[in-house]
């Protein structure tokens, strides 16, 4: 069954390997050094540069539309003979939004709510970018709620590096 994986950045290479992933997105700060891993092929790589922010900051690249339409645009292409894995520095914010967003397009029937609280579930840590929700809630036509789907799981318990995790795609 197609499944999509979320993981820090220290990860990557082991949890692509024992997942069996062949499509990768890297959503992390532009400069910061990813090395993909061999079993990746460099056109199933997507990288989006931006940062883990809310609002405006000097310096940094808030998370936008084109953001959002990179992703949606990567994983329709995805054929889901095996296992996506989406990751950001820790694990806990941009990955689990690209994760949120991705599992919603794919599966416009299931209901946000759901999904979100099987993401709380999976990863206690998992605190989703709300800027990137808010782009692919009105991207995606969902009227909302998306955004209150991650409203309501909530932030997510204080770590360095998120709790790693899987959600398999109906």
């Amino acid at each position: 069954m197609p499944s999509v994986h979320v993981c820090a950045l220290s990860k990557i290479s082991h949890r692509a390997k024992e997942i069996g992933a062949k499509s990768l997105v890297t959503l992390i700060n532009v400069g910061t050094p990813v090395t993909r891993p061999e079993v990746i092929a460099p056109e199933r790589h997507l990288f989006i540069g931006m940062s883990d922010i809310l609002t405006d900051q000097e310096g940094h690249i808030l998370p936008g539309e084109a953001h959002v339409r990179e992703l949606l645009e990567f994983v329709q292409a995805w054929d889901r003979a095996q296992p996506l894995l989406i990751h950001c520095y820790a694990g806990v914010s941009r990955s689990t939004a690209a994760a949120f967003v991705s599992l919603c397009a794919l599966q416009p029937q299931r209901d946000e709510a759901e999904l979100a609280q099987l993401i709380r579930e999976r990863s206690p840590t998992a605190t989703p970018n709300l800027k990137f929700v808010q782009h692919a809630d009105k991207i995606l036509g969902r009227g909302g709620k998306m955004v209150s789907a991650i409203e309501a799981i909530g932030r997510g318990a204080e770590c360095f590096e998120g709790v790693p995790f899987g959600i398999e795609i109906k």
